[in-house]
């Protein structure tokens, strides 16, 4: 295993979701203490900020490259670390939130609908990231012959993928990839996009079954599948041809 996958990408985020059946509590006692409880463990979780789709977020100053943030949403909870020193940064402050949630947020296991834990990169790269996308991804692939029309070059690509990885299909397997380009671009004219074309990759874990969902117990075999998947499929299949491909792209 690896200490972190920043090293195969510009920026690596490392993100825990909790999604719940309920709506959250939006009492300013209950909201405040369970910030207050995040930033008594991370004491540079400093900049708290209500949004106006009702999110909450505290997070750390994100000029340094590395920062973590937490919020709450309608009916969902996240968790993230961005360009962490290693994996087991993110996955103590995850295993924070999910330890908390039940006595801060009144979160328990009926409440929960799913736990997703994602693993996202972005590759900073100047050009048409549809035409880099195509080439590193799509291959021989029945896609690809589209491309081999007549005066044909992509503009619209963002695959996604979802597999059931247990017989149930409560366990499941999610990767996508998209560009970030900064802003809309006429396809007409010859203008490179800019900004990153982002993967993300994520384990998600419905509850079920005959035993009573635990959370904590379930993520951290998230995080072991996650690391297996990435190691095994993600890094050799899909990061290395990004990476390749851009980089012959700075050469020509």
């Amino acid at each position: 295993m690896l200490n972190s996958y920043g090293s195969f990408c510009d920026d690596f985020f490392q993100d825990m979701y909790v999604h719940t059946e309920l709506e959250l509590p939006k009492e300013r006692e209950t909201i405040l203490y369970f910030f207050e409880r995040i930033q008594k463990q991370y004491p540079s979780m400093c900049s708290f900020n209500f949004r106006d789709n009702n999110d909450y977020i505290l997070k750390s100053d994100s000029s340094r490259g590395e920062y973590r943030w937490i919020c709450l949403e309608v009916d969902r909870i996240g968790s993230g670390v961005v360009n962490p020193r290693n994996l087991e940064t993110g996955y103590q402050q995850h295993r924070l939130v999910l330890d908390v949630i039940p006595y801060l947020l009144h979160v328990n296991h009926l409440d929960i609908r799913s736990v997703d834990l994602t693993f996202s990169m972005d590759f900073d790269c100047s050009g048409s990231h549809d035409e880099i996308i195509s080439e590193a991804l799509f291959g021989s692939s029945a896609f690809n012959s589209l491309f081999k029309l007549p005066s044909a070059r992509p503009v619209g690509l963002a695959p996604f993928v979802a597999v059931a990885l247990t017989p149930d299909g409560r366990t499941q397997a999610r990767v996508s990839v998209e560009s970030k380009s900064s802003g809309y671009i006429d396809r007409r004219k010859e203008e490179p996009d800019e900004g990153a074309i982002s993967l993300s990759f994520t384990i998600r874990q419905y509850p079920g079954g005959e035993e009573k969902f635990d959370s904590l117990k379930s993520f951290e075999r998230q995080c072991r599948t996650a690391e297996q998947i990435m190691d095994e499929k993600i890094i050799p299949n899909f990061v290395q041809p990004l990476n390749e491909t851009i980089s012959q792209k700075r050469l020509m």
